[in-house]
């Protein structure tokens, strides 16, 4: 794997390559992009460093590991065109359109011919602070693999999934940015309704979400025993937690990971 093409450069595909080139795991020269949208997709191409193209067929003959990053509805066309012009045997197709599974894959293409592997990463891989879902089943050879999880780790954490819970675990990882941004959002309303600058009330909430998620992680604890430890007997903490549980915080986000799976 020396040269990545995506095929679709939205917001996802622009945090990966973006991550890509701050990591240094993967040379801007390395990089081609194909967007329909030709104008979008060299002013991206300018501002990240990735070299555009003017057609899929102009991509497929200059990488060796394709990105499907279209819309899952633009997949099925996107993989007749590859067929056409002859250039998925013996490359790599790393798909991060949602829903495209190695078995849907495998009922379009010769996924013995096609090294596939099926990925979900969500927008903070543009940071290196992402999350990358990686499907259990794919036709990669065991080398490659461990290629993929090299790149990928330098841009967030890799976690193998079965394929039964892909869509419940993105509902959490793809999504979730979305809802902790209304949190911080809302909880920095709460700061600045109480004199706060907004500026700050946002690094706060910030600085405090990222230090509470990284010391879970580290210690392994409980999200219920690190809450109880903040919240005194009588004390301030637990007030607000009551408050929110009076709202239902709990079974909003329930709610809204139910939601997405709809």
């Amino acid at each position: 794997m020396k040269k990545f093409g995506f095929i679709g450069m939205g917001n996802m595909a622009q945090a990966m390559s973006e991550g890509f080139i701050a990591s240094g795991k993967v040379a801007c020269e390395n990089i081609y992009a194909y967007a329909p949208n030709q104008e979008k997709l060299r002013c991206n191409g300018e501002r990240i460093g990735f070299t555009p193209c003017g057609s899929i067929r102009e991509l497929a003959e200059n990488c060796d590991t394709y990105i499907m990053a279209c819309k899952p509805y633009q997949v099925e066309q996107v993989l007749l065109e590859l067929k056409e012009i002859r250039v998925l045997k013996g490359r790599t197709l790393l798909s991060v359109a949602a829903g495209w599974d190695f078995e849907a894959y495998a009922a379009h293409i010769d996924c013995r011919e096609t090294a596939v592997q099926y990925i979900m990463p969500n927008t903070p891989v543009a940071v290196g602070k992402g999350t990358f879902l990686m499907e259990e089943t794919n036709s990669l050879t065991d080398e490659d693999r461990l290629t993929i999880t090299d790149i990928l780790s330098a841009l967030g954490t890799v976690i193998n999934m079965p394929g039964r819970l892909m869509d419940a675990a993105t509902a959490v990882s793809g999504c979730g940015p979305a809802f902790f941004d209304m949190v911080i959002e809302a909880i920095a309303d709460g700061a600045v309704k109480n004199g706060v600058p907004r500026k700050t009330a946002y690094e706060l909430a910030c600085s405090t979400m990222a230090g509470t998620a990284e010391l879970m992680l580290r210690t392994g604890l409980h999200p219920g025993e690190l809450k109880d430890r903040v919240c005194s007997p009588g004390g301030t903490t637990i007030k607000g937690v009551a408050a929110l549980e009076e709202c239902g915080i709990r079974s909003a986000f329930i709610k809204a990971v139910d939601a997405v799976l709809k």
